[in-house]
């Protein structure tokens, strides 16, 4: 109960849960723990790894773990929390994406123990007469208590029939899984309890649901997401991983460790309890960052990530940096920096250079109209941006 209930934001029935674990050691058999997720984007971030550290932690308990792919959903389109109708994907798209998420997943879960399962499985054979009688068990009245149909509905914002289907076709995965506890983000607790629901309309018992806060990104308001650009991907390199993490704020280190970290509650309080007393902040930040690092790379990328940080800090240029080969000297600055791909576009370089963050050669470029003759030179931009580029 107590590692089910660290960092979770609800846990629903506890009673139920507690009846579960009991019965799972009297029996010596395992319960079955299930997490889905849509193959939208080919990448995941440590957002998503919230709720799959929490499927590690039960899983090295003994249980069972299903790691879900949502093939079949995603042609649908998760409604929650959104204001307008999700654009679906194409198979085409789905199939591409769903090809990564199970070797991401295997950077957390134990791929030795871990259920992978599609929910077109089940999802495909059901056909139209499967769903009109799926949709029978469910009225329209519980589904407008959803909050974001309720807003959408009130607000005359279209809602398309199709997104009702969504609850109902994740809570019939339940049912085929057979399924003892769910886990999702708070953002999923509607369509956790239809999965309830549905069980006991097809004489299973009914599953628990747990919910994991989502994590805010690395501005620390918005939640982690890779269109506000504010993620960690955990494909990352180790060094843009390891930078990422020492530029999150003292506060929100402490909210990343309670959902991220694998040290104890016990090790992390007296960690906070040495910085309440003077301890530099950035020291447990360094320790955040080489564990998360160390997660997704190794122990040994974890240390040359810190180095490179150091280097990068003292205003050193690391050892290992692209090379680029330009033609066309004399080259304005600008040009260059987009050509170098140091910059998506022109006016954004021209924007970097107002704000003093392009170098050449350790020196700080101010001069937008700057053009540069044939030469090698070293092309900062920020703090982690490096190129050394030969000109012709």
């Amino acid at each position: 109960m107590a590692v089910s209930r660290r960092g979770c934001d609800e846990l629903l029935p506890e009673a139920d849960w507690l009846k579960k674990l009991a019965r799972a050691q009297a029996t010596g058999t395992p319960l079955r723990i299930k997490l889905g997720l849509d193959p939208t984007a080919p990448d995941l971030h440590v957002g998503h790894t919230v709720v799959m550290n929490k499927m590690r932690q039960l899983q090295d308990l003994g249980h069972t773990v299903i790691f879900l792919v949502g093939d079949f959903t995603s042609m649908i389109g998760d409604p929650s929390g959104r204001n307008t109708t999700r654009p679906p994907l194409t198979r085409e798209q789905i199939e591409a994406n769903a090809k990564t998420y199970y070797a991401q997943a295997s950077l957390v879960l134990d791929p030795s123990k871990t259920e992978i399962r599609y929910n077109s499985e089940w999802s495909d054979p059901l056909g139209a007469r499967g769903m009109i009688q799926l949709a029978a068990r469910y009225t329209v009245a519980r589904m407008m208590e959803r909050d974001d149909f309720r807003k959408r509905f009130e607000a005359n914002t279209p809602i398309s029939v199709h997104e009702f289907l969504y609850p109902l076709m994740q809570g019939y995965d339940s049912v085929a899984l057979k399924s003892d506890l769910e886990l999702g983000g708070t953002d999923q607790k509607f369509n956790l309890l239809v999965g309830r629901h549905l069980q006991q309309e097809y004489g299973q018992e009914p599953q628990c649901i747990l919910t994991m806060p989502l994590l805010e990104g690395l501005d620390g308001v918005e939640k982690m997401s890779k269109s506000k650009n504010n993620y960690i991907g955990i494909t990352e390199d180790a060094n843009t991983m390891y930078a990422k993490v020492l530029s999150i704020s003292d506060a929100l280190m402490w909210r990343w460790y309670e959902l991220l970290s694998f040290r104890s509650e016990a090790d992390i309080a007296a960690l906070w309890r040495e910085v309440a007393d003077g301890r530099n902040p950035k020291d447990a930040k360094a320790m955040l960052a080489a564990e998360i690092v160390t997660r997704f790379h190794s122990a040994a990328a974890a240390d040359a990530a810190a180095q490179d940080f150091a280097l990068r800090a003292r205003g050193g240029v690391p050892d290992a940096i692209d090379e680029v080969a330009l033609s066309g000297a004399p080259l304005a600055i600008g040009a260059l920096l987009k050509q170098a791909r140091l910059a998506p576009s022109t006016s954004e370089a021209l924007r970097l250079i107002e704000q003093g963050g392009v170098r050449i050669d350790g020196a700080v470029v101010s001069d937008k109209a700057l053009k540069l003759a044939a030469g090698r030179f070293v092309v900062q931009v920020g703090k982690r941006k490096f190129a050394r580029v030969t000109l012709s």
